[in-house]
């Protein structure tokens, strides 16, 4: 019963583990037999973190538009292994990259009124907590004004 539920879970959307852990310790499931249905789900590949990492950021990237470090951060919030943050950072192109973040200065500038001095620091603000790199925003906001 808990284990259809579980891979159930799992099939639904990529997981990391530290998801499928604290949803089994939501089910009623210790010790053994937890790490045993973690393990099960590992090997019948329902439950594949380094995967769960690249689609994390691909879709983070592409869908939510935030930067690398917001990505990196939320990663590392969920307890994901430096190796698998690595690889599911691969998934980020960088000409996709400097493309997003030229087009978001963009558009932030257009919304913002005051002088160029107040737009490029409430532009790269924005950016900044988007989770963009600073010197890449400063980098890009050279060029306005």
């Amino acid at each position: 019963m808990a284990i259809g539920r579980i891979q159930r879970y799992c099939a639904y959307q990529e997981r990391c583990h530290s998801e499928v852990r604290s949803k089994l310790l939501e089910i009623g499931m210790r010790g053994n037999e937890l790490e045993e249905v973690i393990s099960m789900l590992i090997q019948d590949g329902f439950l594949n973190e380094e995967r769960f990492a690249r689609v994390y950021a691909r879709s983070k990237f592409r869908q939510v538009q935030w930067g690398r470090v917001k990505i990196e951060q939320a990663l590392k919030q969920k307890r994901v292994s430096d190796y698998c943050i690595r690889k599911g950072m691969e998934e980020i192109d960088n000409g996709e990259y400097h493309a997003l973040l030229q087009t978001t200065v963009e558009k932030k500038w257009a919304t913002l009124k005051g002088t160029a001095y107040v737009k490029r620091n409430k532009t790269a603000e924005y950016l900044i907590r988007r989770g963009f790199e600073s010197v890449l925003v400063w980098d890009t906001l050279k060029g306005m004004g």
